[in-house]
């Protein structure tokens, strides 16, 4: 006798009565040979129960159609337990982890939020607070970081931060001062200033983020709530700046000026120097985690001052932290996508690919013919569209951008790059001249181009 959907999901939600459950929203994944051996020794209620959600979802899975989860033997995420914080839209989750094929390119953009779109800058305006003001309410928080979502078909959301919040939780204060960019008017001036004024690495663990970073979290799970409320079934992405950028900032007090005194630290004060990268790198990793833990579903790791730093320095003294933070990062949350982007040293990219990370974002100086060589099959890639094709003229008013213009820039990007475990972005952030119309028209290309590139493919 043929048994009905309707049936195994009645059956279902018998077995799960006493649990919240929404079978409509679950990763569907197939039953493995695994699997099936497993059922023969189930060896107490729950695992049965997972068992029997399993081969029901499979069965309906089988009759439906749905594509399976890139997960594996997994209905969730590890580290998920509630159906309705995957998003149904997981293009870039897939497209990040590499274990199954797209139908089509995810995109999504740097500094997608913010000054390029005239309702951000509006809101700006409307609350009366300046871009860090702003960053200490969860509300402001929540509606820049939905603005572009309302706008663009982009595939996911990036949490509306900024990159030196954990610097000013550690006691390094930020300012705004207009018109010259974020700035560290009191920079740490040598290791006794240091450590007369940073927390200890033993007090930089989950009770301090909780305490200190706190309204980021709030801030994560109002986007969330307020996402599900309007209907957007797209990742969240959460955020950090890595270590080597973050003492950069703390010691020199900015990017304008004062380029060299990062290095000069590492020169002069070595000791100091891997102190204050292992302190960053332990608040760095906590960090982050609160906010998978508070819903983020993916991660972006900035190490956005990597053009301030030669490669010597940066192998021995920025690639550790790294490597530390991928593999903490992974150990603890395997199934939550963790990328980086080492803007200004893509010598790097090879080396970071061995890491642990699912995804290597390239900037505007790789060669997208090289670019997959480089990683090795390793990782996927994100990038590397140049955001001065977004601006009408060009950003230097000698040339003149058009749809027409960005669509056929972008199809380049996609055919060297290749559509499958690629994720389209830029190279650096959009700065604030793009022009809506032109940053929609990419978006919507990369999604109607690549899916072309896929069907041919097949």
């Amino acid at each position: 006798m043929k048994t009905s959907t309707a049936s195994l999901l009645g059956l279902l939600l018998t077995a799960t009565s006493c649990q919240s459950f929404t079978p409509s929203r679950i990763p569907i994944v197939p039953l493995t040979a695994q699997q099936t051996k497993h059922s023969a020794t189930a060896s107490s209620n729950d695992e049965d129960l997972q068992l029997t959600r399993q081969i029901i979802m499979a069965h309906i899975a089988k009759q439906s159609g749905t594509p399976p989860s890139p997960y594996g033997d997994s209905l969730l995420p590890s580290h998920l337990t509630n159906p309705d914080d995957y998003p149904v839209n997981d293009l870039m989750i897939r497209a990040a982890l590499g274990r199954t094929p797209t139908e089509r390119t995810p995109v999504w953009l740097f500094r997608q939020a913010g000054r390029h779109l005239p309702e951000y800058m509006s809101y700006k305006k409307d609350v009366g607070r300046n871009f860090l003001e702003m960053l200490s309410f969860p509300q402001d928080v929540a509606e820049c970081t939905l603005q572009p979502l309302r706008r663009y078909d982009v595939d996911a959301a990036i949490l509306f931060s900024d990159i030196l919040v954990v610097a000013e939780a550690m006691n390094v204060k930020v300012t705004m001062p207009g018109g010259v960019g974020i700035q560290v008017p009191c920079p740490l001036v040598g290791p006794a200033d240091m450590n007369e004024r940073l927390p200890k690495k033993e007090q930089l663990g989950r009770e301090f983020v909780e305490s200190k970073l706190g309204h980021v979290m709030e801030s994560v799970r109002l986007i969330r709530k307020k996402m599900k409320e309007e209907g957007m079934e797209v990742p969240l992405i959460g955020f950090s700046a890595a270590p080597w950028t973050l003492l950069f900032y703390m010691v020199g007090g900015s990017s304008k000026k004062n380029n060299g005194i990062g290095v000069q630290w590492l020169t002069e004060y070595p000791e100091a120097s891997r102190d204050l990268l292992d302190r960053l790198t332990s608040v760095i990793i906590e960090y982050m985690s609160q906010q998978v833990e508070n819903g983020a579903h993916m991660l972006q790791l900035f190490e956005a001052m990597g053009m301030m730093i030669d490669q010597e320095n940066f192998m021995k003294f920025a690639m550790p932290c790294l490597e530390t933070i991928a593999k903490e990062l992974k150990a603890r949350y395997p199934d939550v996508p963790l990328m980086v982007f080492a803007r200004g040293a893509s010598f790097a990219n090879e080396e970071l690919s061995k890491l642990g990370y699912d995804v290597i974002t390239i900037d505007g100086s790789v060669d997208r013919t090289k670019a997959r060589d480089i990683v090795g099959g390793r990782t996927g890639l994100q990038g590397n569209y140049d955001p001065r094709e977004l601006i009408p003229d060009g950003g230097d008013g000698n040339s003149v951008k058009t749809v027409e213009t960005v669509r056929a820039t972008a199809k380049d990007m996609l055919k060297a790059l290749g559509p499958q475990r690629l994720i389209a972005n830029l190279g650096e952030g959009l700065g604030g001249k793009e022009s809506p119309d032109l940053v929609n028209e990419f978006v919507k290309v990369i999604h109607e181009e690549s899916e072309k590139l896929i069907a041919d493919e097949e």
